[in-house]
């Protein structure tokens, strides 16, 4: 097992550059199924969520190959329709292929996805929006197949909240339909617009990027593309955390600055300032931070997956605030670990009360999750003594590098073997 050693105190000043997004890059390799032939994904993280897509991908008969940061997938040998429980519950993003494989196979058999302990991200929309589109959709062993033998059908749906990965699977799913599919309250998030360009340079049809209406045309037939993952916008957000936490200046750069345009505000509101790039942003502080209340909701809101970030910052604020969780029910696991380093943090249902404290001291404590992880060597960026990070392989599904990129930064941090 692996540790994250953390000695904190130190100002980070400098410049990193982010990854590909994680959230993007694992759709994209899904939508590679839609088509026969050999698709070029670039700037694809090296993370272990992309390895465990790539396995999925592959046992589905798909031949994926990395060169640095470039994935080859050749879908022309897709074969098999099943993604294996073992593979699906290591990660809930898996639950994308349902959609790609039934739009060009008439058939797909998925296991229950897992993932991240954060909440029951019920699949609900998936299955009923499939079921507009004409699939049939049964539950057995553990697995959801859906069958659409005549193929799909163009329809109108209306999802009951802007899911990101319910409005992908319908996505991908309608782009080789017959007639048109209008998706309304669709997720607006960025990864979504990176997910409609690949579609489109396949040949999709489709109206309505960034907006929370898509209208999908289908075609006939897709073909391989080449394409760019977005820049990580929660990467980003979190390396931009890590400068303002220590008081330092930390320039992060290799992302779009509009998509972390509410991060940035709340950050500017609790004493940072920024220098807006062309691709990225600079953040400075020279006084104490303030507390700011902040409400996670869908894009362009608060992002659930900066929430823990927020919080290791709001817990040595000055003054007190209020942070609540609106997307995910479980996402305050990290909080108890914080407080094991001196925050003052009461859970209140969906609501956390934060009360900022002079300093916090480094403790062993362990990764609960993602982005709580992240959040936990925030933390101990800016305490006193060493904390020492378990559990951190949650930390390395969706970070490239980061103890490395927060060493360069001027961070003493480093993994250690145990």
């Amino acid at each position: 097992m692996s540790t994250i050693l953390v000695n904190g105190g130190r100002v980070l000043t400098g410049t990193a550059r982010v990854s590909g997004a994680k959230n993007s890059a694992l759709k994209l390799m899904a939508a590679a199924l839609l088509a026969p032939g050999a698709s070029v994904i670039r700037n694809v993280p090296d993370i272990t969520d992309v390895a465990v897509m790539a396995d999925v991908l592959r046992h589905l008969g798909a031949t994926v190959t990395r060169h640095g940061h470039t994935l080859t997938i050749d879908a022309t040998g897709v074969a098999d329709v099943e993604a294996p429980y073992e593979l699906v519950a290591q990660m809930r993003a898996s639950i994308v292929v349902l959609g790609p494989l039934v739009a060009r196979f008439g058939r797909a058999r998925v296991a229950m996805p897992g993932g991240c302990n954060i909440g029951s991200r019920k699949i609900d929309m998936h299955v009923s929006g499939l079921e507009r589109l004409g699939a049939e959709i049964a539950f057995e062993h553990g697995f959801i197949e859906a069958t659409a033998p005549s193929g799909l059908t163009g329809a109108d749906v209306i999802l009951d909240f802007p899911s990101v990965g319910a409005t992908e699977n319908l996505l991908m799913a309608a782009v080789l339909a017959r007639g048109t599919t209008v998706i309304d309250n669709a997720a607006r998030e960025p990864e979504i617009g990176d997910l409609v360009d690949m579609l489109v340079a396949m040949g999709a049809r489709i109206e309505g990027r960034g907006t929370a209406t898509l209208t999908v045309e289908g075609v006939e037939a897709l073909a391989p593309a080449e394409h760019a993952t977005i820049g990580d916008r929660i990467e980003a957000g979190t390396l931009l955390a890590a400068g303002a936490i220590t008081g330092g200046e930390v320039t992060v750069t290799g992302f779009e600055p509009m998509h972390l345009e509410m991060v940035l505000a709340k950050m500017v509101r609790a004493g940072c300032a920024f220098e807006i790039l062309p691709d990225g942003a600079t953040v400075r502080r020279t006084g104490p931070l303030g507390a700011v209340d902040v409400a996670t909701l869908p894009f362009p809101g608060f992002p659930t997956d900066m929430q823990a970030q927020f919080m290791a910052m709001m817990a040595i604020a000055d003054g007190s605030c209020v942070i609540t969780e609106n997307v995910f029910e479980n996402r305050f696991m990290f909080a108890d670990e914080l407080k094991r380093m001196g925050a003052d943090i009461d859970i209140e249902g969906h609501r956390a009360i934060v009360r900022g404290v002079e300093r916090l001291e480094g403790a062993p404590v362990r990764s609960p999750d993602l982005r709580g992880g992240a959040a936990l060597v925030l933390a101990g960026l800016a305490a006193e003594g060493e904390t020492r990070v378990t559990d951190i392989h949650h930390i390395l599904r969706g970070y490239e590098g980061l103890t490395g990129k927060l060493a360069a930064l001027g961070a003493d941090v480093r993994i250690a073997e145990d």
